[in-house]
């Protein structure tokens, strides 16, 4: 029984890690923009997947949101909201939301002349609970078959298993040279104890 309880709370942590994680990374799309827009966004229960108000703004409630509007190269709509996550969480120290507006306002083409776009992003995209990923940075590619390679997440990630790894073995390693000794040295006093007040009610 402890044994399932073990895993099923390991597996519920791999699965809050998990998912941290890839609300996090950032991602890749390549897409072509169909329209921009900008909203009157009021957060509520899902508050906290929307970023802070702008740096400089004082309302953190009621507020302008801008939104992009983009086509996935097998058709599908994608949109995506473009905030600034400020020095906010996550760490992508975003201030160029208005900028970056007005540079994907100029990407917008058609589908019979299309102009591709990787939008980089994070978050994701939910209709239940409305929200959007975010854009962090947009720029024009050659083609819908444009592959990025991820270099951020592969190293970010092949350091966390690194000291993920030294971690548990320096843990392992203490429990084996000093915590095991120690509760052996235990079991034996409390057997000696045991066994000397065994004798004695015999004795008695």
């Amino acid at each position: 029984m402890l044994k399932i309880v073990k895993w099923v709370l390991v597996l519920l942590l791999a699965l809050m890690v998990g998912g941290v994680l890839h609300y996090n990374l950032p991602r890749h799309d390549i897409v072509r923009v169909i329209g921009t827009e900008n909203r009157r966004v009021t957060p509520g229960m899902n508050a906290i997947f929307w970023s802070n108000a702008e740096p400089g703004s004082g309302s953190r409630e009621v507020r302008d949101v801008f939104f992009i509007n983009t086509a996935l190269p097998n058709g599908r709509e994608k949109v995506f909201r473009n905030e600034d996550t400020g020095w906010g969480w996550p760490p992508y120290y975003k201030f160029s939301a208005f900028d970056m507006q007005a540079q994907v306002a100029n990407m917008v083409s058609t589908a019979d002349a299309p102009r591709w776009v990787a939008v980089r992003h994070y978050g994701w995209r939910n209709q239940f609970l409305t929200i959007f990923p975010n854009a962090v940075k947009v720029w024009e590619v050659p083609g819908p078959d444009t592959r990025i390679i991820p270099w951020f997440n592969i190293i970010f990630l092949t350091l966390l298993v690194a000291v993920v790894w030294a971690i548990t073995a320096r843990v392992i390693r203490f429990r084996d040279r000093r915590l095991k000794p120690a509760l052996d040295r235990l079991d034996k006093r409390v057997d000696a104890r045991r066994a000397g007040m065994s004798r004695w009610f015999r004795g008695k």
